[in-house]
C-alpha cells in the first residue's frame, strides 16, 4: 500500500509517499481501504516533532478515514465486506489500508459520501464533547471561540445553534468572518488588527463569558481566564501557539510555557471558575464513551445540523501542501487527503 510518511522532524518537505506491506487487522479489527482521510494540526505539530503522542519517527499519522471494509480479524463479523464506513484510528490514517477496532466504526448512511465523513469524526467529536459532555452548554451563554474558522471551531458553530440564545465570539482573520456568520457566528473578531479580549469585554459591557475553547494555549489560556465570568470555564484542548511557520523552534515554545497560567484548586475556588483539558487521542479508553458521541453526531447529520465545511482535497502526493495549506492558517474548514487525485 501507498501511505504519506514523516520521514523526520521537520518543514513539509520531509513527508514522503512510500509503499509498504498491507497491514493484517488483529483480533477484533477491521481493514478499510480508505478514500478520504482528515488532516489536523495535530499532525502538523507531529511532523514539526512538537506533538508528544506521535509515533516514533519515521512514521504514518492520521486519526480519522473514511472507505470501505475490505477485511476482517479475528472475531469479527461485521460490518460486511464492502460497507462503507467512517473510524477513529489511533494513526495510520494517511494511508491506502489503515486497521481499526471495530468498536470505532461507523457504517456511513448512502447519502453522506467519503470526503463529507472523513471530516466529521475527530472535528466534530471534539466540538460536541467539549459543548455537551464537559461544558454542560446551556441557553444563554456566552461563549469564545478561538480558531474560529478550522474544522473544529465550525463544528462548535453548528452544534451552538442547537441550543437556544447562545451568543458566540469567533476569532479569525478577517477574510473569514463571512463564512463565520454563515455558521452562526454573533461576533467575527479579527485578532490580526485588535485585541480580542479588549473587543470581548467591550462586547459584554465587561462582563466576559461564560466558556472559553481554546486551542492556542501558553499566553491566550491567562487571558482566557481573565475573561470568564463567575462560574465561567476555560476548556484547553490544544497548543498551537507552540507551532509558528513550517518548523519547530524550541525559543517559541519556550516562551509560551512560560505563559502558561499557574492554577491551583483554592485559586479556582476562590474565583469560582473552571478549568478543562480534552484530548480526543486520549480517550481510545472509553470506545463507549465516543461510540455514544458519534452516534449522537450522525442523528445531528440526519437532521441536517452537522455539515462539515470542506477547504480542500489533497492527493497524497501533494501531502506537503495540504500541510502548508493547515499551518499557515489559511483553511476554512476541514483539510483532507485522498489517496490519488
Amino acid at each position: 500500500m501507498r501511505a504519506v510518511w514523516i520521514t523526520r522532524a521537520g518543514g513539509p518537505e520531509v513527508l514522503e509517499v512510500r509503499t509498504t506491506p498491507n497491514p493484517s487487522p488483529a483480533a477484533g479489527e477491521i481493514r478499510i481501504r480508505v478514500h478520504a482521510a482528515g488532516l489536523n494540526f495535530a499532525e502538523v505539530m507531529a511532523r514539526q516533532g512538537l506533538y508528544p503522542d506521535a509515533p516514533r519517527l519515521p512514521c504514518v499519522v492520521g486519526y480519522e478515514v473514511a472507505g470501505v471494509v475490505d477485511a476482517h480479524g479475528p472475531g469479527v463479523d461485521g460490518p460486511a465486506i464492502g460497507s462503507r464506513v467512517l473510524a477513529l484510528v489511533r494513526f495510520g490514517g494517511h494511508a491506502e489500508l489503515v486497521c481499526a477496532p471495530v468498536a470505532q466504526v461507523v457504517e456511513l448512511p448512502d447519502a453522506l459520501g467519503f470526503e463529507e465523513a472523513a471530516a466529521i469524526p475527530v472535528n466534530y467529536l471534539t466540538a460536541y464533547h467539549m459543548l455537551f459532555r464537559v461544558a454542560n452548554l446551556r441557553a444563554g451563554h456566552r461563549i469564545l471561540v478561538h480558531m474560529a474558522a478550522g474544522g473544529v471551531g465550525l463544528a462548535v458553530l453548528q452544534l451552538c445553534r442547537t441550543v437556544p440564545d447562545v451568543v458566540t465570539f469567533g476569532t479569525a482573520s478577517a477574510g473569514k468572518h463571512e463564512v463565520l456568520r454563515e455558521f452562526g457566528c454573533t461576533h467575527p473578531i479579527d485578532y490580526r488588527t485588535e485585541d480580542y479580549a479588549a473587543r470581548v469585554r467591550a462586547l459584554t459591557g465587561g462582563d466576559g463569558v461564560d466558556i472559553v475553547l481554546d486551542p492556542l494555549g501558553g499566553r491566550d489560556w491567562k487571558r482566557g481566564m481573565r475573561l470568564l465570568r463567575p462560574v465561567g470555564q476555560l476548556i484547553a484542548y490544544g497548543f498551537a501557539n507552540a507551532a509558528s511557520g513550517e518548523r519547530r523552534s524550541i525559543l517559541r515554545l519556550a516562551r509560551q510555557a512560560v505563559g502558561v497560567p499557574l492554577l491551583s484548586p483554592l485559586g479556582l475556588m476562590n474565583q469560582n471558575r473552571t478549568v478543562s483539558g480534552v484530548n480526543l487521542g486520549h480517550l481510545w479508553g472509553r470506545p463507549d464513551l465516543l461510540r455514544e458521541e458519534l452516534s449522537a453526531l450522525m442523528d445531528l447529520w440526519h437532521a441536517g445540523v452537522v455539515k462539515p465545511r470542506i477547504d480542500g482535497v489533497y492527493p497524497f502526493d501533494r501531502a506537503a501542501d495540504a500541510h502548508r495549506r493547515l499551518g499557515e492558517r489559511h483553511n476554512i474548514g476541514k483539510v483532507l487527503l485522498v489517496p490519488s487525485g
